[in-house]
């Protein structure tokens, strides 16, 4: 079997990151990657490698982005944290303060941090959608105002996959007047310059990676309310159709938007970007250290409401925290979000470290690649 050649370089100090990230591709079945890591603002490892599209024979470049489902949601954090400094949002204020209409249906007491915490009672919703109902925005935003939670909010949680995004976006749009993408393009992308999108645009549809269905023994059978919230109500199947064929691969989907599961990002975009929430990246630090610490302080853990059974993960304000078990990241100070498939971005601004990286296979229910590459990581910064 022929070796896949690793493109990129590591400072010294970080070799055992591009080992690890090698042996993926030897040992677990890597098809394309590419990972990045930030420390005090300078880029240490920028290693890539593999196939784009295996269909083609198109090579991963340093440029190659690809879906990266919910780290997109970290990303939706970070930007209702930079409304939270300029003082336009209350996390602690009521939804109805910012978007009246959604109070309705025994929801007028929940809190904006609910939203972000998977304890609003509105991870899956009643309505079946059509997939061009999803990316005109408005039908959803219409169903969760007519939507009654699933639980009494702020009880328990249960992870929001798709919702999350509507529920913090419409909020973000109430205050910006932008739509999420939008936002996120004039506040962070375009001054960081990012290969980072929540809507591709159309120039650069023909350089996303193919994403391909993930290998693999089939999870455990989930429940219809995790399913329905999975797939918002059928809209698309979720990860993938009958015939193998990831959703997300539709350039629609690409380009619509999805704020809570759409992004399309090189890992370096990723990276670059948390690596500026907790470091001087072509200016001063994003998140403040007030900010960090209230996203790092854990909100919810334990077994869900709805999903799969408790594996450790831990949930702060919008982030997934360093999680030992589920998923480690460098410690206390780590804020980020990982995507189905595989894929994984986070700051710590201990270490003052941004970390991204990126895949086009998929993997199954004991992937491990993420979790070796931010061990390697945490090895390299403190043995």
């Amino acid at each position: 079997m022929t070796e896949t050649q690793i493109h990129g370089d590591t400072d010294d100090g970080f070799g055992r990151v591009a080992d690890v990230f090698r042996d993926n591709f030897a040992t677990r079945s890597e098809v394309g990657a590419a990972v990045a890591v930030y420390v005090r603002g300078r880029k240490v490892v920028d290693l890539y490698g593999g196939l784009a599209d295996p269909r083609s024979g198109r090579t991963w470049t340093a440029g190659t982005p690809a879906v990266v489902f919910s780290c997109t949601k970290g990303i939706m954090a970070i930007c209702a944290y930079l409304l939270v400094q300029q003082g336009r949002l209350d996390l602690d204020a009521p939804v109805t303060r910012y978007w009246p209409e959604f109070g309705q249906h025994g929801k007028a007491e929940i809190p904006v941090r609910w939203l972000l915490t998977h304890q609003s009672g509105l991870s899956a919703l009643d309505k079946p959608f059509s997939r061009e109902e999803v990316l005109a925005w408005r039908p959803v935003i219409e169903a969760i105002e007519a939507q009654a939670p699933l639980w009494r909010p702020g009880t328990a949680h249960s992870y929001h996959p798709m919702t999350y995004g509507w529920l913090i976006g419409e909020v973000m749009r109430r205050i910006t007047g932008e739509l999420p993408g939008a936002f996120f393009a004039r506040s962070l992308a375009d001054p960081l310059g990012l290969r980072t999108w929540i809507g591709l645009p159309a120039a650069e549809r023909d350089a996303v990676a193919w994403t391909l269905a993930p290998i693999g023994e089939p999870g455990p059978a989930i429940d219809p309310v995790a399913e329905r919230g999975l797939t918002m109500g059928g809209a698309f199947a979720f990860p993938a159709d009958a015939d193998g064929l990831v959703s997300f691969n539709d350039p629609a989907i690409q380009a619509g938007g999805i704020p809570g599961a759409g992004a399309v990002s090189t890992a370096d975009g990723l990276a670059r970007l948390y690596a500026a929430c907790v470091s001087e990246v072509d200016g001063p630090r994003l998140l403040s250290s007030a900010s960090v610490t209230d996203a790092t302080t854990e909100r919810v853990a334990g077994q869900q409401v709805y999903g799969a059974p408790d594996a450790g993960h831990r949930w702060g304000t919008g982030f997934l925290l360093d999680s030992a078990t589920a998923r480690p990241m460098l410690g206390a100070r780590s804020f980020g979000h990982d995507g189905a498939g595989g894929h994984l971005a986070f700051g710590d601004d201990a270490h003052q470290v941004g970390f991204g990286y990126v895949v086009n296979q998929m993997g199954g229910v004991d992937d491990e690649r993420a979790n070796r590459l931010a061990v390697a990581v945490r090895a390299c910064l403190t043995e």
